[in-house]
């Protein structure tokens, strides 16, 4: 198997590993499952990970990255690039420090190597489930939400800041008052949503895109097949003797985008790693782009459609 790429970000001194393992479960997986998914993970070779306070999964890591240094699959925390995310619920400017701080608490760390704004949107009330009842749902400050998260990077709280489901209205009003610009922007992406503008924003600005939902999150309730059974990519893998998932993630590192998958299937996991030494021909490129195109993830899907929100959605 060929070694996992790394991928240079602005304002960070760490590369990060081009593929990443996601701890985002639905239904949430127990400490148990998680721990051992996350070792696997190791042993095959992943080095990023990616979880967040609203995932419930930071403690589950941080357990299992105590784990492999006890056991020496890693030699060192160092080893390893950790993304979490600021929940709406403490996107205030005071509340951001003190967030990040109860992140690293549940990972057991001294820092992460990436700190997501999670959502362009405030939350007033911590909240248990979704949706959500309109009152509690807010414009994002973004001057204070954004200072906040620059004292976080200045506090050595975090390597790098970023942002997640930002729209590049969202990101030129991020640019507009930052003193250090996201060095990425984490967001839905695979070949029958492929974010071609945003992309190319993203591109101009210096902000990496990471995508999520590579496979179109299948097996969640906000995700479908739309990706593992797709005809032209079944064919495309068929003749390659690659699998669906495999071509479709191959498509994504082949846009220049770094990407996060889900799966603590262990053959999936490594097949997953499985992509960096061949490539997709110029006529199977451009089959894919060719695919219908529809957003998986919506914000109105998550929190509800209020007026705020679908403008949000709108947006590109």
């Amino acid at each position: 198997m060929a070694g996992i790429p790394q991928v240079s970000l602005s304002s960070c001194e760490k590369p990060m590993p081009v593929i990443g393992l996601g701890t985002s479960s639905y239904p949430p997986a127990d400490i148990e499952t998680t721990k051992t998914a996350i070792l696997e993970a190791i042993k095959a070779g992943y080095r990023h990970f990616d979880t967040a306070f609203a995932y419930g999964s930071e403690k589950h890591l941080g357990e299992a990255i105590a784990e492999a240094l006890r056991l020496g699959l890693i030699k060192s925390r160092d080893e390893l690039f950790i993304t979490t995310k600021l929940w709406c619920s403490f996107a205030q400017r005071d509340q951001i420090v003190p967030a990040c701080k109860m992140s690293l608490e549940n990972l057991k760390l001294d820092y992460v190597d990436l700190y997501l704004i999670h959502c362009p949107v405030r939350l007033s009330e911590m909240i248990q489930k979704t949706p959500v009842v309109k009152e509690i749902i807010h414009p994002l400050d973004v001057k204070g939400v954004w200072e906040g998260m620059e004292e976080c990077k200045n506090l050595g709280l975090t390597k790098a800041i970023g942002v997640s489901n930002f729209s590049c209205k969202m990101l030129e009003e991020v640019l507009s008052v930052a003193k250090i610009p996201p060095a990425i922007n984490q967001v839905e992406m695979n070949p029958v949503w492929q974010q071609k503008h945003l992309r190319e924003f993203c591109k101009t600005k210096g902000i990496h895109i990471t995508a999520y939902s590579p496979l179109g999150a299948n097996n969640t309730k906000w995700g479908d097949n739309r990706i593992i059974e797709n005809d032209v990519l079944a064919d495309i893998a068929k003749a390659r003797e690659k699998t669906t998932a495999q071509v479709a993630l191959r498509w994504v590192y082949e846009q220049g985008v770094s990407l996060v998958t889900k799966s603590y299937n262990k053959e999936r996991m490594k097949e997953n790693l499985q992509i960096f030494d061949w490539s997709l021909t110029g006529e199977e490129l451009d089959k894919i782009t060719k695919l219908p195109q529809r957003k998986g993830v919506t914000l109105a899907s998550i929190l509800g459609p209020h007026d705020l929100v679908l403008q949000l959605d709108a947006e590109v």
